[in-house]
């Protein structure tokens, strides 16, 4: 069983700025997206601080975020990366197969990935994710390179959404028409 540690806040500032952009997509009536919480059984709580130190995931979650945009389902998740090469073993098979579910019933599934070294944020389909995943599976590189991602997927970050997804959702439901 997998166990949860002080490594389960990599990733919380990335989560923390789509949490914002969320908020402000529903405030604006844009999009209404929550972060899907991942059921955990505490095993040791710091008795001072009143924090869980120690637990137990209680089963494999699916992704960090789901909701409707405009009518439309959508599911993501958030990934970081602090190098150009991005390691398919980040993107778990129970991930893979829910988001290929969630696609078959006409969502959106896509990840968000934050590359930190270079400040940059890219929206990946999950048609772009599966072929990487794939290749991995059927005996290719088990990740894949900054070089290989689409030019028209990174996002703009302004000053009114921090990880400003919504541009990657139009993106890629225009590229579907294609």
């Amino acid at each position: 069983m997998a166990t949860w540690n002080s490594r389960g806040l990599r990733g919380s500032a990335l989560e923390d700025f789509i949490n914002e952009t969320c908020e402000r997509y529903r405030e604006k009536s844009l999009a209404l997206i929550q972060k899907v919480p991942t059921p955990i059984t505490p095993v040791r709580i710091d008795k001072e601080s009143r924090h869980i130190t120690l637990a137990y995931f209680e089963k494999k979650s699916t992704v960090d975020y789901i909701g409707v945009v405009q009518g439309i389902p959508v599911c993501f998740d958030a990934k970081e990366c602090n190098t150009d090469n991005f390691p398919l073993q980040n993107i778990h098979a129970h991930q893979v197969e829910f988001m290929g579910d969630f696609e078959r019933q006409q969502g959106i599934a896509f990840l968000i990935l934050f590359f930190t070294h270079r400040d940059e944020l890219y929206y990946m389909p999950y048609r772009e994710m599966h072929r990487f995943w794939m290749r991995g599976q059927e005996g290719g590189r088990k990740h894949f390179k900054y070089e290989e991602l689409n030019p028209d997927c990174f996002l703009k970050r302004n000053k009114n959404f921090l990880v400003p997804f919504l541009e990657g959702v139009a993106w890629d439901l225009e590229s579907r028409e294609a």
